[in-house]
């Protein structure tokens, strides 16, 4: 692995970690772009075993960039996030951040065309993409499609997160004054893109670029109903259209009296797909 960082690198990937260095690897892994121009920053969120980079060495290229930030206890995600963004824009100047999660895989041409995009279309400062999100111990996948455009995201979003968060990327010079709000539980990333997609341009990707993990004992299975009620919150809170708020808000009402089971097979019955490319 490099020892070397590259202090100007164009993007800067955060990804936290807790007790899960195997989709920690995966996901590095799958990140291609041109070698040096791109940081890894990998917040060890307190893990039982320590992340280390001689650990991750025995398993990655030696032209990876990466650095670890290492918390002695877990702190939580909103913690990690934050304290990585933190660290990125005091330490270091990338004219992108992007996300990605542990056991989420990227699509080779990922970051190739979100950076494109951004250098094509200047007044856009929030990208994601379409995703698909597969349960690895069945094979099971859904895809995740949304609006593309910046109007009809914003309405969307009284309705749903319309950006998955392993999908995103952000443009710094306009989005440097953003962090992750501590009042939404469970809905953290919602609450950032809310703000965001109020006060800046975001767009989404038509393609599908990332892989998301289904993970039955991740954070938002076990939690589900907190980050209902968190969601909630942050279409009251960002919310401008009364009466749209007031559709947004019987939605989640509405999630939080089903059981998840029955509301993840309609998912599946909507949106399965056969294969994944």
């Amino acid at each position: 692995m490099a020892n070397n960082i590259n202090l100007t690198a164009e993007i800067c990937i955060l990804i936290p970690c807790y007790n899960n260095i195997d989709g920690l690897i995966k996901s590095i892994l799958s990140i291609v772009y041109h070698e040096n121009r791109y940081l890894i920053v990998v917040v060890d969120d307190g893990s039982h075993q320590a992340v280390t980079k001689t650990e991750l060495d025995k398993h990655l290229p030696l032209t990876v960039n990466i650095h670890i930030i290492r918390f002695d206890e877990n702190q939580g995600i909103i913690k990690a996030l934050n304290t990585g963004l933190d660290f990125i824009y005091t330490n270091y100047s990338p004219e992108y951040i992007a996300r990605l999660d542990c056991g989420d895989t990227c699509h080779p041409d990922r970051f190739f065309k979100q950076v494109t995009y951004f250098q094509n279309c200047p007044s856009i400062d929030l990208l994601g993409s379409w995703c698909y999100f597969i349960n690895g111990k069945t094979g099971e996948a859904y895809k995740y499609v949304t609006p593309t455009q910046h109007k009809f995201i914003k309405y969307s979003m009284y309705f749903r997160n319309v950006f998955i968060h392993p999908t995103v990327m952000w443009r710094v010079s306009s989005m440097k004054t953003f962090r992750y709000p501590e009042n939404y539980p469970h809905a953290e990333d919602y609450g950032l893109f809310y703000d965001m997609v109020s006060k800046k341009h975001a767009t989404i990707i038509d393609e599908f670029l990332v892989n998301c993990e289904i993970n039955p004992q991740g954070i938002s299975f076990q939690n589900r109903f907190e980050q209902l009620q968190s969601r909630l919150k942050v279409v009251q809170d960002y919310g401008k259209n009364k009466l749209w708020v007031t559709i947004g808000a019987c939605k989640l009402i509405l999630l939080m009296i089903m059981p998840y089971g029955f509301v993840y097979q309609i998912k599946k019955q909507l949106f399965k797909v056969n294969s994944v490319n």
